[in-house]
């Protein structure tokens, strides 16, 4: 799993690229957690590029959502395969966290909050 971040706008984006599992995850909790220290509460998650995600890799945003909705901030999650999407459909997570196709409607969705 390779985690890249990105500033805009005062916006994170967090690409992922790869499998998001057990390990990874907690890697990724750690740049979640940095974020949220340096009051980065706007995230956008770039999914084009993760082909596989764990119950693990799910715990890490449902862990840091109420943080982020605490501080005004929240996730916002694009570019999702059909395999990753229906692990979020299945755990009824679509309904919860924001989630559409490219980059212009995360920012979009994102600059609206």
């Amino acid at each position: 799993m390779e985690i890249i971040e990105r500033y805009e706008d005062e916006i994170l984006t967090i690409l992922l690229k790869g499998e998001l599992d057990a390990k990874s995850s907690i890697d990724l909790d750690e740049t979640i957690k940095m974020a949220l220290t340096q009051e980065k509460t706007r995230i956008i998650i770039d999914c084009q590029h993760l082909s596989y995600i764990s119950s693990a890799g799910l715990g890490v945003f449902i862990s840091h959502l109420d943080d982020l909705k605490a501080y005004g901030g929240k996730f916002v999650f694009y570019g999702m395969n059909v395999t990753v999407y229906n692990v979020f459909e299945i755990l009824g997570l679509h309904t919860i966290m924001e989630i559409v196709r490219d980059r212009f409607e995360a920012q979009t969705l994102m600059n609206e909050s």
